[in-house]
Protein backbone atom coordinates (compact mmCIF):
# COMPACT_ATOMS: atom_id res chain seq x y z
CA UNK A 1 0.00 0.00 0.00
CA UNK A 2 3.08 2.58 1.07
CA UNK A 3 4.73 1.74 -2.22
CA UNK A 4 1.35 2.07 -4.23
CA UNK A 5 0.82 5.33 -2.58
CA UNK A 6 4.70 6.84 -3.65
CA UNK A 7 4.13 5.20 -7.10
CA UNK A 8 1.47 8.05 -7.29
CA UNK A 9 3.30 11.02 -5.47
CA UNK A 10 5.50 10.33 -8.06
CA UNK A 11 3.01 10.54 -10.74
CA UNK A 12 1.46 13.44 -9.81
CA UNK A 13 5.05 15.26 -8.98
CA UNK A 14 5.98 14.39 -12.64
CA UNK A 15 3.25 15.03 -14.48
CA UNK A 16 2.98 18.59 -13.25
CA UNK A 17 6.41 19.29 -13.40
CA UNK A 18 6.78 18.17 -17.13
CA UNK A 19 3.41 20.16 -17.65
CA UNK A 20 5.13 23.35 -16.10
CA UNK A 21 0.88 24.04 -15.67
CA UNK A 22 -2.10 22.21 -15.86
CA UNK A 23 -5.73 22.14 -14.89
CA UNK A 24 -7.21 19.42 -12.53
CA UNK A 25 -9.71 17.98 -15.53
CA UNK A 26 -6.30 17.81 -17.81
CA UNK A 27 -4.33 15.68 -15.04
CA UNK A 28 -7.52 13.19 -14.70
CA UNK A 29 -7.10 12.24 -18.16
CA UNK A 30 -3.54 11.97 -18.06
CA UNK A 31 -4.30 9.76 -15.21
CA UNK A 32 -6.83 7.12 -16.97
CA UNK A 33 -4.25 7.07 -19.45
CA UNK A 34 -1.93 5.26 -17.24
CA UNK A 35 -2.02 1.87 -16.03
CA UNK A 36 -1.28 3.33 -12.51
CA UNK A 37 -5.17 4.79 -12.32
CA UNK A 38 -6.65 1.53 -12.87
CA UNK A 39 -9.18 3.21 -14.42
CA UNK A 40 -10.26 5.07 -11.84
CA UNK A 41 -10.41 9.25 -11.26
CA UNK A 42 -8.27 11.24 -8.65
CA UNK A 43 -10.79 12.41 -6.36
CA UNK A 44 -10.17 16.33 -5.99
CA UNK A 45 -10.46 15.76 -1.62
CA UNK A 46 -7.65 12.69 -2.72
CA UNK A 47 -5.58 15.08 -4.60
CA UNK A 48 -5.48 17.37 -1.98
CA UNK A 49 -4.63 14.76 0.69
CA UNK A 50 -1.82 14.23 -1.69
CA UNK A 51 -0.98 17.99 -2.19
CA UNK A 52 -0.03 17.37 1.68
CA UNK A 53 1.75 14.75 1.57
CA UNK A 54 3.56 15.49 -1.19
CA UNK A 55 4.60 18.87 0.90
CA UNK A 56 5.92 16.59 3.71
CA UNK A 57 7.94 13.78 1.93
CA UNK A 58 9.54 15.77 -0.58
CA UNK A 59 9.24 19.70 0.46
CA UNK A 60 7.30 20.27 -3.09
CA UNK A 61 4.69 22.66 -2.89
CA UNK A 62 2.09 22.01 -5.36
CA UNK A 63 0.09 25.55 -5.62
CA UNK A 64 -3.41 26.60 -7.87
CA UNK A 65 -2.89 29.96 -10.06
CA UNK A 66 -6.37 30.68 -8.73
CA UNK A 67 -7.25 32.29 -11.91
CA UNK A 68 -8.09 31.94 -15.64
CA UNK A 69 -7.87 27.83 -16.12
CA UNK A 70 -6.83 27.13 -12.96
CA UNK A 71 -3.79 25.23 -13.38
CA UNK A 72 -1.61 23.30 -10.82
CA UNK A 73 1.74 24.15 -10.76
CA UNK A 74 5.25 23.16 -8.58
CA UNK A 75 5.85 26.76 -6.77
CA UNK A 76 9.74 25.44 -6.12
CA UNK A 77 10.24 23.10 -9.10
CA UNK A 78 13.99 24.28 -8.94
CA UNK A 79 14.43 22.33 -5.91
CA UNK A 80 14.00 19.18 -8.07
CA UNK A 81 17.28 19.68 -9.74
CA UNK A 82 19.10 20.63 -6.54
CA UNK A 83 21.25 18.13 -4.83
CA UNK A 84 19.90 16.70 -1.50
CA UNK A 85 17.84 13.48 -0.13
CA UNK A 86 14.58 14.66 -1.14
CA UNK A 87 15.79 15.37 -4.72
CA UNK A 88 17.59 11.79 -4.89
CA UNK A 89 14.61 10.06 -3.52
CA UNK A 90 12.18 11.66 -5.94
CA UNK A 91 14.46 10.66 -8.75
CA UNK A 92 15.18 7.20 -7.90
CA UNK A 93 11.30 6.94 -7.45
CA UNK A 94 10.75 8.26 -10.94
CA UNK A 95 12.65 5.70 -12.23
CA UNK A 96 11.51 2.76 -10.20
CA UNK A 97 7.97 3.62 -11.40
CA UNK A 98 9.34 3.76 -15.47
CA UNK A 99 11.01 0.26 -14.82
CA UNK A 100 7.77 -1.04 -12.63
CA UNK A 101 5.74 -0.69 -15.81
CA UNK A 102 8.30 -1.90 -18.31
CA UNK A 103 8.58 -5.70 -17.13
CA UNK A 104 7.07 -6.74 -20.99
CA UNK A 105 10.80 -5.60 -22.16
CA UNK A 106 12.86 -6.33 -18.76
CA UNK A 107 15.49 -8.06 -21.02
CA UNK A 108 15.99 -4.48 -23.16
CA UNK A 109 17.03 -2.40 -19.70
CA UNK A 110 20.35 -2.90 -18.63
CA UNK A 111 21.10 -1.74 -15.29
CA UNK A 112 24.68 -1.37 -13.17
CA UNK A 113 25.40 -3.34 -10.06
CA UNK A 114 25.85 -1.24 -6.57
CA UNK A 115 28.29 -3.58 -4.97
CA UNK A 116 27.61 -1.86 -1.31
CA UNK A 117 25.70 -4.27 0.44
CA UNK A 118 22.18 -2.82 1.12
CA UNK A 119 21.54 -4.79 4.01
CA UNK A 120 24.11 -3.29 5.51
CA UNK A 121 22.97 0.42 4.35
CA UNK A 122 19.62 -0.03 6.30
CA UNK A 123 21.06 -0.99 9.68
CA UNK A 124 23.38 2.32 9.22
CA UNK A 125 20.44 4.35 8.71
CA UNK A 126 18.62 2.80 11.55
CA UNK A 127 21.81 3.09 13.99
CA UNK A 128 22.25 6.94 12.87
CA UNK A 129 18.88 7.63 13.57
CA UNK A 130 18.68 6.83 17.16
CA UNK A 131 22.64 7.29 17.76
CA UNK A 132 23.48 3.97 18.13
CA UNK A 133 27.06 2.80 18.05
CA UNK A 134 28.19 0.23 15.08
CA UNK A 135 29.94 -2.74 15.61
CA UNK A 136 31.87 -3.48 12.70
CA UNK A 137 34.64 -5.64 11.28
CA UNK A 138 36.23 -3.98 8.27
CA UNK A 139 38.51 -5.39 5.62
CA UNK A 140 40.49 -2.56 3.97
CA UNK A 141 41.51 -3.05 0.23
CA UNK A 142 45.54 -1.98 1.48
CA UNK A 143 45.88 -4.18 4.24
CA UNK A 144 45.38 -8.19 3.91
CA UNK A 145 43.44 -8.71 7.78
CA UNK A 146 40.40 -8.02 9.19
CA UNK A 147 40.00 -5.54 12.46
CA UNK A 148 36.91 -5.59 14.69
CA UNK A 149 35.96 -2.01 16.06
CA UNK A 150 33.37 0.06 17.02
CA UNK A 151 32.66 3.01 15.46
CA UNK A 152 29.94 6.08 15.53
CA UNK A 153 28.08 6.66 12.56
CA UNK A 154 27.99 10.12 11.29
CA UNK A 155 26.82 10.02 7.59
CA UNK A 156 26.81 8.07 4.66
CA UNK A 157 27.24 8.95 0.84
CA UNK A 158 26.97 7.61 -2.24
CA UNK A 159 29.81 8.02 -4.59
CA UNK A 160 30.30 5.92 -8.14
CA UNK A 161 28.16 3.17 -7.13
CA UNK A 162 29.26 2.71 -3.98
CA UNK A 163 28.34 3.46 -0.43
CA UNK A 164 30.40 4.79 2.24
CA UNK A 165 30.16 5.53 5.46
CA UNK A 166 31.70 8.74 7.84
CA UNK A 167 32.18 7.41 11.27
CA UNK A 168 34.36 7.69 14.10
CA UNK A 169 35.88 4.88 15.99
CA UNK A 170 35.20 4.75 19.97
CA UNK A 171 38.94 3.86 20.59
CA UNK A 172 40.47 6.21 22.28
CA UNK A 173 43.69 6.11 19.70
CA UNK A 174 41.72 7.11 16.77
CA UNK A 175 38.80 9.13 18.28
CA UNK A 176 40.89 12.29 18.41
CA UNK A 177 41.32 11.84 14.97
CA UNK A 178 37.91 12.17 14.15
CA UNK A 179 35.57 10.77 11.41
CA UNK A 180 37.29 8.25 8.66
CA UNK A 181 35.21 6.91 5.81
CA UNK A 182 34.41 3.37 5.09
CA UNK A 183 33.20 1.71 2.24
CA UNK A 184 30.04 -0.95 2.86
CA UNK A 185 31.44 -3.69 0.46
CA UNK A 186 34.29 -3.61 2.85
CA UNK A 187 32.16 -4.12 5.84
CA UNK A 188 32.16 -7.70 6.94
CA UNK A 189 30.41 -7.79 9.87
CA UNK A 190 28.27 -5.14 11.39
CA UNK A 191 25.98 -4.90 14.27
CA UNK A 192 24.15 -1.96 16.22
CA UNK A 193 24.82 -1.75 19.73
CA UNK A 194 23.04 -0.40 22.39
CA UNK A 195 25.32 2.34 23.64
CA UNK A 196 24.79 5.44 22.25
CA UNK A 197 26.65 8.69 21.22
CA UNK A 198 26.38 12.35 21.35
CA UNK A 199 26.60 13.66 17.59
CA UNK A 200 28.77 17.13 17.74
CA UNK A 201 26.65 20.19 17.34
CA UNK A 202 29.58 21.61 15.14
CA UNK A 203 29.39 18.92 12.61
CA UNK A 204 28.06 18.96 9.35
CA UNK A 205 28.01 16.14 6.64
CA UNK A 206 28.07 19.28 3.95
CA UNK A 207 30.76 20.96 5.53
CA UNK A 208 32.95 17.73 5.95
CA UNK A 209 33.10 17.06 2.03
CA UNK A 210 33.06 20.55 1.53
CA UNK A 211 35.34 21.56 -1.69
CA UNK A 212 35.51 18.15 -2.29
CA UNK A 213 35.17 16.10 -5.67
CA UNK A 214 34.08 12.88 -4.21
CA UNK A 215 34.95 10.80 -1.42
CA UNK A 216 38.63 11.89 -0.25
CA UNK A 217 39.11 14.57 2.18
CA UNK A 218 42.19 14.95 2.39
CA UNK A 219 43.28 18.16 4.24
CA UNK A 220 46.34 18.40 3.19
CA UNK A 221 45.17 19.50 -0.18
CA UNK A 222 43.64 23.13 0.00
CA UNK A 223 40.88 24.52 -2.16
CA UNK A 224 41.62 26.44 -5.32
CA UNK A 225 40.81 27.30 -8.79
CA UNK A 226 41.30 24.62 -11.52
CA UNK A 227 40.94 25.63 -15.15
CA UNK A 228 40.07 23.24 -18.07
CA UNK A 229 40.55 23.54 -21.11
CA UNK A 230 38.12 20.88 -22.81
CA UNK A 231 37.94 19.91 -26.42
CA UNK A 232 34.35 20.23 -28.31
CA UNK A 233 32.77 16.95 -27.88
CA UNK A 234 33.57 16.35 -24.75
CA UNK A 235 32.27 19.89 -23.53
CA UNK A 236 28.88 18.77 -24.25
CA UNK A 237 29.28 16.09 -21.53
CA UNK A 238 30.44 18.13 -19.19
CA UNK A 239 27.35 21.23 -19.87
CA UNK A 240 25.06 18.24 -19.17
CA UNK A 241 26.79 16.60 -16.17
CA UNK A 242 29.08 18.83 -14.31
CA UNK A 243 32.42 17.48 -13.12
CA UNK A 244 31.52 19.42 -9.58
CA UNK A 245 29.05 22.11 -8.66
CA UNK A 246 31.32 24.83 -8.76
CA UNK A 247 31.61 24.67 -12.47
CA UNK A 248 31.99 27.66 -14.58
CA UNK A 249 32.40 27.39 -18.49
CA UNK A 250 33.95 31.01 -19.03
CA UNK A 251 35.19 30.35 -22.67
CA UNK A 252 33.62 28.68 -25.60
CA UNK A 253 34.31 28.07 -29.28
CA UNK A 254 33.93 25.70 -31.89
CA UNK A 255 37.22 23.60 -30.98
CA UNK A 256 37.19 23.94 -26.75
CA UNK A 257 35.72 25.38 -24.36
CA UNK A 258 37.25 26.71 -20.47
CA UNK A 259 35.43 25.48 -17.19
CA UNK A 260 36.90 26.44 -14.12
CA UNK A 261 36.28 24.64 -10.66
CA UNK A 262 36.64 26.01 -7.00
CA UNK A 263 37.69 22.55 -5.08
CA UNK A 264 40.25 20.42 -3.49
CA UNK A 265 41.98 18.86 -6.24
CA UNK A 266 42.33 15.32 -4.46
CA UNK A 267 43.15 12.00 -6.30
CA UNK A 268 39.87 11.45 -7.16
CA UNK A 269 39.68 14.03 -9.08
CA UNK A 270 42.53 13.62 -10.57
CA UNK A 271 41.60 10.27 -12.01
CA UNK A 272 38.27 11.64 -13.38
CA UNK A 273 40.45 14.39 -14.94
CA UNK A 274 42.60 11.21 -16.75
CA UNK A 275 39.33 9.68 -17.63
CA UNK A 276 39.18 12.34 -20.17
CA UNK A 277 41.76 10.83 -21.60
CA UNK A 278 43.60 13.44 -24.82
CA UNK A 279 40.12 15.87 -24.58
CA UNK A 280 40.82 16.95 -21.23
CA UNK A 281 43.54 19.37 -20.41
CA UNK A 282 44.99 21.35 -17.30
CA UNK A 283 45.58 24.62 -17.32
CA UNK A 284 46.02 25.55 -13.54
CA UNK A 285 47.32 25.18 -11.11
CA UNK A 286 50.90 24.79 -12.43
CA UNK A 287 51.30 21.75 -9.86
CA UNK A 288 48.47 20.02 -10.68
CA UNK A 289 49.00 20.22 -14.63
CA UNK A 290 52.25 18.99 -13.73
CA UNK A 291 50.96 15.81 -11.36
CA UNK A 292 48.63 15.11 -14.35
CA UNK A 293 51.83 15.39 -16.98
CA UNK A 294 54.06 13.02 -14.71
CA UNK A 295 51.03 10.61 -14.61
CA UNK A 296 50.58 10.46 -18.06
CA UNK A 297 54.64 9.93 -18.59
CA UNK A 298 54.51 7.19 -16.12
CA UNK A 299 51.80 5.26 -18.02
CA UNK A 300 53.38 5.70 -20.91
CA UNK A 301 56.63 4.40 -19.89
CA UNK A 302 54.68 1.29 -19.11
CA UNK A 303 53.10 0.95 -22.55
CA UNK A 304 56.35 1.64 -24.58
CA UNK A 305 57.60 -1.00 -23.28
CA UNK A 306 55.57 -3.60 -25.30
CA UNK A 307 57.24 -4.77 -28.62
Amino acid sequence: MAQSLMSKYVWIIDTIYKANKISFKELNRRWLDSEISEGVEIPKRTFNNWKYAIQDMFGLFIENEGKGKYRYYIMNKEDINKNGLRSWLYNTFCVSNALAESQSIKDRILLEYVPSGQEKLQSIIEAMKSNRILNITYHSYWKDEEHNFDVEPFCVKLFRQRWYLVARSTSASYYKHGPRIYGLDRITFLQKKEETFEMPKDWSAEDFFDDCYGIITDEHIKKEYVKLKVYAGQANYLRDLKLHESQEETERNEEYSIFTYCLRPTFDFQQELLRNGENLEVLAPIWLRKEIAGKIKRMWNKYNTIK
